[in-house]
């Protein structure tokens, strides 16, 4: 009777899982249509140009010389670097893009689900997998030519296996959660750092052996290789990303909002006009930033401090005072500031003895506290939505316990 009772389970399961990927592959569709990028623009068809054309990931140029990348993470230029290869041009190129970027965030609410399931029942999980799918922001996303897209579904994959390896660390689950890794690393700069995190905190609360922690960051390590000795052969120097100062300059300069300032006064243009137009512009560069921002922090901490506080409510919550069209739309805001509350309530309430509970909360915790010291943009808010409609839904687990049933 069990061994019925279990298939009958799995069957519901499998079903629920079915119905997930064609509800958030279907909604997507006209959302593409109507909404999507029509064009390769800015950064991502110049990466695109050069790569097809001289075969080498550069977004500028000083005349006939194209500056090696280090501003932009790779992943995202070579992902449609890749797509190209169909032979696709234009607009039927951009919409294959998005059509693959709607397969794969139907997959990514998928697996939400079943990083929900390491929390909440079945039934939770699978509206909280809803949540997530028709999330506006993040139905946004899979329209437009931007790498938030593929980064949260990474994120989201990365979470899954990462709470598998405390229950069973095969090899399969360690590749995987490793290359995942790895693969953030060339898509989102802090994750170096969520990485580092996540590894310590395997070895100190999963108890996972040396032999294992060893085998991540090596596979780690491998995944991430080869842009590293691209970048070592270009720079004669091991380094994954530039572009730290720049974007702490751009939170924390005379002209800095919450969503940041790319205003350069005229004294600081003629310092930056001064660096050497070769391969190793980015890099000196960014160190002329990360001086300038330095400096203007230290003359002014009071400002930058209030500052840093206001990023960081806007963060959790939302920007008071955003310049961007449509910000304030109903179907945009009011979703975020409903998650911001009642994941802040999952939080406080929620007991505190789970490892995988407590690692989510310590990412969240790095995301929030981060962050804010550069500018805040709304696509930012995408890579802690998963983590907030977890946490909301915990919170709701909570109440139905204490007030309604106990009964699923």
């Amino acid at each position: 009777m069990n061994l019925f009772k279990n298939i009958e389970i799995q069957k519901n399961e499998n079903n629920l899982i079915l119905l997930l990927f064609l509800f958030s592959a279907s909604i997507r569709v006209p959302i593409v249509i109507l909404l999507g990028d029509t064009h390769l623009e800015n950064e991502w068809g110049t990466l695109l140009y050069n790569l097809i054309n001289y075969k080498t990931l550069s977004q500028q140029a000083f005349g006939e010389f194209l500056l090696p990348n280090l501003w932009l993470p790779p992943l995202y230029a070579y992902f449609i670097y890749i797509i190209s290869f169909t032979g696709l041009e234009n607009q039927n190129l951009v919409l294959l893009i998005l059509f693959i970027q709607v397969f794969l965030s139907a997959v990514t609410v998928v697996f939400f689900y079943k990083v929900n399931r390491f929390f909440l029942t079945e039934t939770l999980s699978f509206y909280s997998a809803i949540v997530f799918s028709i999330f506006p922001i993040y139905l946004y996303a899979s329209s437009q030519i931007s790498s938030a897209s593929i980064a949260i579904s990474l994120i989201v994959f990365f979470y899954f296996f990462f709470f598998k390896l405390e229950k069973k660390s095969n090899f399969f689950n360690i590749l995987l959660f490793s290359i995942i890794a790895g693969l953030l690393i060339l898509t989102r700069r802090e994750f170096i750092v969520v990485a580092i995190i996540t590894t310590i905190y395997l070895f100190l609360f999963f108890k996972k052996p040396v032999k294992d922690i060893v085998l991540i960051l090596l596979v780690i390590t491998l995944t991430v290789s080869p842009y590293v000795i691209r970048n070592y052969i270009t720079f004669d120097k091991i380094i994954i990303h530039s572009g730290f100062g720049y974007n702490l300059w751009q939170g924390n300069n005379s002209n800095s909002t919450i969503e940041g300032s790319e205003i350069i006064n005229q004294d600081f243009q003629n310092v930056i006009d001064q660096i050497p137009k070769d391969k190793f512009y980015r890099i000196n560069e960014d160190k002329i930033f990360i001086k300038e921002a330095t400096k203007n922090i230290k003359e002014n901490p009071t400002r930058y401090l209030i500052l840093y506080l206001k990023k960081f409510f806007s963060y959790i919550f939302f920007d008071l005072n955003s310049t961007l069209p449509n910000y304030y739309n109903p179907f945009h805001i009011l979703p975020i500031i409903l998650v911001a509350i009642t994941s802040t309530l999952g939080i406080f309430l929620s007991s505190k003895k789970s490892y995988i509970l407590n690692y989510l909360i310590l990412i969240y915790i790095f995301y929030i506290t981060v962050i804010p010291i550069f500018a805040i943009q709304p696509r930012y808010k995408l890579y802690i939505i998963p983590i907030q409609i977890i946490l909301s839904f915990i919170f709701a687990k909570l109440i139905k316990e204490k007030y309604f049933s106990k009964n699923d």
